[in-house]
């Protein structure tokens, strides 16, 4: 570039973040700075100068207290914040200032956006004591505003639309529509939107049928403050009915929107509203491409909001708060989540490219057939597919219009008499292997083993034979008896015996009668215990002796 010397006002060295420059201000206001100068050319450039320019070389002080506090100097375009005897903390170029406006004792300025780079300054707040007034605070905004370069209301508007009711920046706000841009004008803050930021327009009836949505979607986007808002939402009534007479002839309307608007203009306000926005955009308004049994939009919940859904023709428009805008290109899948039969509702989860989810809570199970239908239409990748086509539209449709019927309690039902039959069909399998003969004598061989769980007939049994085995076992003892007396006599004749003190024999116990000894059976098989059969073995040990 290359600079009059007859229009410098003033030249001054400067350092710079990492080095030293010079600081050229023209005589119209302008500001140039160059930077990359080492130390030691210093003393060249000034005698460089003296020599040409007839000027001395000043010396910008910088302030590196870090001081938040200080005065400001308007020097040309440029806006200098100064540390009281310290130098300059920062300066502004005014011509980077897209907009300055104030609230109660605070001066707001915003800058232009840089696409090119990732990180920059968007706005600046500035603190006026309460000393300074309103005047000081209005005139320093005027000051700004008349070298900043904003958007400047000049000609006439197309159209004034007073008193609308704006959701998002919230509050109600008189536009005018310009050829080049749409100025809002509230009681706290006035925005001037130019054209050229509008990507895309949007008209969405409500679900009531008494209300509509007009949403432009804004970038960059309009700043309130530290909010950001990228989707201006205005809601309109439809009952509306409004005549709106345009401030061009018809013949500047012919001209500038090729006969897409007229001079007067008579219908609901939200269309004319519309056609107004689309003649001056140049945009085409996007449609809900969706319809159920009474409207186009899907009651849902986004995080602890509620709002409603639209499909469009190529992509989803969720409204009012947050406002999102999911277009088809940007969806990588689409999960519809607990959407079986059990539960009275769903969630429309929406998986983006960039890994962002969406989901959507808390809709209503009679548009689940509906929405499967439209993304299915639309060739979008639906996540859970094969688990989808499970639920087809007639089993919804079914728990749809049964309102008593509890499908969880009906499960659980089932599960019940399920486990109900197997048990019956196990008990069943138990009493066919049962053998009653088996089981007789199994329990008589547990009685013997002194189970002492036998019946009373089985122990009057027992006792009656264990009579007959004692009384064969005493006739047998007798006949030993007399055999041995038999034979001693004989010994006697034929030899000499030694006669040896004569023992006394052990005497046998009494044996009982038979009765008695049933009798004391049932007794000891009364208490638990078991009686042995083999209760005579003292009478056989006496026999043999």
């Amino acid at each position: 570039m290359s600079v009059p010397a007859d229009q410098i006002a003033s030249i001054s060295w400067q350092r710079f973040a990492s080095n030293h420059g010079i600081r050229l201000l023209m005589k119209g206001g302008q500001l140039h700075r160059f930077d990359g100068l080492r130390t030691t050319d210093q003393e060249k450039i000034k005698q460089y100068v003296e020599r040409y320019y007839q000027m001395e070389l000043g010396n910008k002080e910088l302030s590196l207290k870090g001081f938040n506090w200080g005065s400001t100097e308007f020097e040309g375009e440029a806006l200098s914040f100064n540390i009281d005897g310290s130098g300059s903390a920062f300066e502004i170029p005014l011509t980077a200032v897209s907009d300055c406006t104030s609230a109660k004792n605070e001066v707001i300025l915003s800058f232009h956006h840089n696409d090119d780079a990732t990180v920059g300054m968007t706005d600046m707040r500035l603190f006026m004591p309460p000393g300074c007034g309103e005047d000081a605070i209005k005139a320093f905004v005027e000051n700004v505003l008349s070298k900043a370069s904003v958007i400047k209301v000049t000609g006439q508007s197309i159209a004034t639309f007073t008193e609308l009711q704006c959701l998002t920046p919230r509050g109600r706000y008189d536009i005018k529509l310009f050829p080049s841009f749409i100025q809002l004008h509230g009681k706290t803050f006035d925005y001037k939107i130019p054209v050229s930021t509008v990507l895309r327009l949007f008209q969405l009836p409500h679900k009531d049928g008494r209300q509509a949505f007009f949403v432009l979607s804004l970038d960059p986007p309009i700043v309130q403050g530290q909010t950001r808002y990228q989707f201006l939402q205005l809601l309109f009534l439809l009952d509306e009915e409004e005549t709106v007479t345009l401030d061009l002839d018809e013949d500047e309307l012919k001209q500038k929107f090729e006969g897409k608007l007229t001079k007067q203009m008579t219908g609901p306000f939200v269309d004319t509203f519309a056609s107004v926005v689309k003649a001056i955009t140049n945009k085409r308004i996007n449609l809900p491409d969706y319809k159920n049994l009474t409207n186009s939009a899907v009651s849902c919940s986004y995080k602890n909001n509620n709002g409603l859904l639209y499909p469009l023709e190529r992509g989803f428009m969720y409204v009012h708060k947050p406002a999102i805008h999911i277009r088809f290109e940007e969806i990588n899948s689409i999960n519809f989540a607990r959407s079986d039969g059990s539960t009275r509702s769903f969630d429309l989860e929406i998986e983006t490219k960039a890994n962002t989810t969406h989901i959507f809570n808390s809709i209503e199970k009679e548009e689940y057939p509906r929405l499967y239908d439209y993304v299915s239409k639309k060739k979008l990748r639906i996540k859970n597919r094969a688990t989808s086509k499970v639920a087809t539209t007639d089993i919804v449709d079914e728990l749809i219009d049964s309102d008593d019927e509890d499908a969880y309690l009906a499960r659980v039902k089932n599960e019940g008499r399920a486990r109900e039959q197997g048990d019956e069909e196990d008990s069943e399998e138990e009493d066919e292997d049962f053998d009653p003969n088996a089981a007789g004598s199994d329990s008589s061989a547990g009685s013997e083993s002194g189970s002492g769980e036998d019946s009373d007939d089985f122990e009057s049994d027992d006792a009656s034979e264990e009579s007959e085995d004692s009384s064969k076992k005493r006739k047998k003892a007798s006949g030993k008896k007399e055999a041995s007396a038999k034979k001693e006599p004989s010994a006697k004749k034929n030899k000499t015996v030694t006669k040896e003190p004569a023992k006394k024999a052990t005497p046998a116990p009494k044996s009982k009668p038979p009765t008695q000894r049933a009798k004391d059976l049932d007794e000891s098989s009364s208490q638990g215990r078991y009686k042995s059969r083999e209760f005579i073995d003292d009478d056989d040990d006496s026999s043999d002796y």
